[in-house]
């Protein structure tokens, strides 16, 4: 594969995996900056036992990066096995424990240990955190019970964010203002595309945005950013959101940034007037494309969203 666009692309768990199989087809110039706030299942455990940022979406990340040798997509396949039994490793994936193990062996230095993991699996790509300490995540939820006493609470922690009922209405990061790696805004500074979404809006994609380092590294950068919609809402966190309201608290988050394009799944958008409003409102253009998967499931399909992404950024 020649040179393609150079691609900085922002989330966490499968929504930013299925970003970065898209992705992946264009360019190997590609940067994934993942989420450090999980605190729940393996990751959870090993923040709260370790020294360590969460490890779980940046394995992910590099899983989908994985060379498309035997030897790569071996390799990535023990990097996302779980441990069965019911003892002290139970649950754990094999390269949550292989992340961990490897920053420490580095005395810390979780970018080194992330390289050296991408490495051995022939990555097409570079997996960085988007911060270099663990980040808490805290929103305001608003209940959709009308007789509930208390219709707005504040929620802490990602997993509890996401099973609390009611609707997410603001979130914050603690800390407020992150130290962020060099490498990191190095990758904006140097970016052709930023890709945002798809993936759990206030808790994948919206808190990059709240880094003030990030923020202000994006707005001084002359990239093309490109943002990619869910197909349906998020269980706990945007039930009944349309289209446009993800985009309306998306563009509350904005701080400055700009955005240029949206890309949109044809079938899953009902009122493509008010999703096309609300993009102008942004200043941006809306890219209507089939991007799902053609047996109706709610996942993006890596070839399909390529060819969408390709379109926007002029890779053939």
């Amino acid at each position: 594969m020649g040179a393609g666009p150079r691609v900085v692309a922002f989330g966490g768990g499968h929504g930013l995996a299925a970003a970065l199989a898209a992705w992946r087809r264009i360019t190997p110039e590609l940067t994934a900056v993942v989420t450090v706030a999980d605190d729940g299942g393996s990751s959870g455990r090993i923040r709260r036992e370790m020294p360590m940022l969460p490890p779980g979406d940046l394995r992910m990340a590099l899983a989908a990066l994985a060379g498309d040798t035997e030897q790569g997509r071996e390799l990535a396949d023990l990097l996302q096995h779980r441990l069965g039994g019911t003892g002290v490793l139970a649950g754990h994936p094999v390269g949550n424990l292989m992340l961990t193990g490897l920053t420490e062996m580095h005395g810390g230095d979780l970018t080194r240990a992330l390289d050296q993991l991408g490495q051995l699996l022939g990555c097409c790509g570079r997996v960085l955190p988007m911060a270099d300490v663990p980040l808490d995540l805290v929103a305001r939820v608003e209940s959709t019970d009308p007789d509930d006493p208390e219709r707005s609470r504040t929620i802490r922690g990602q997993v509890a964010i996401a099973a609390t009922p009611g609707h997410v209405r603001d979130i914050l990061l603690s800390p407020p203002d992150p130290p962020v790696h060099p490498d990191v805004l190095s990758a904006i500074a140097a970016a052709d595309v930023v890709s945002l979404g798809p993936g759990s809006w206030y808790t994948s994609v919206l808190p990059h945005l709240l880094v003030p380092r990030l923020r202000a590294a994006l707005t001084a950068s002359e990239a093309r950013v490109v943002v990619v919609l869910n197909l349906v809402p998020q269980p706990g966190e945007t039930d009944g959101f349309s289209p446009e309201e993800h985009l309306s608290v998306l563009r509350a988050h904005l701080g400055g940034v700009a955005l240029h394009t949206v890309i949109a799944d044809a079938d899953s958008v009902v009122d493509r007037r008010g999703l096309l409003s609300a993009v102008r409102e942004c200043g941006a253009e809306l890219v209507l494309a089939p991007v799902a998967e053609l047996d109706g499931a709610p996942r993006h399909d890596p070839v399909r969203l390529s060819a969408a992404l390709a379109s926007v950024v002029g890779a053939r």
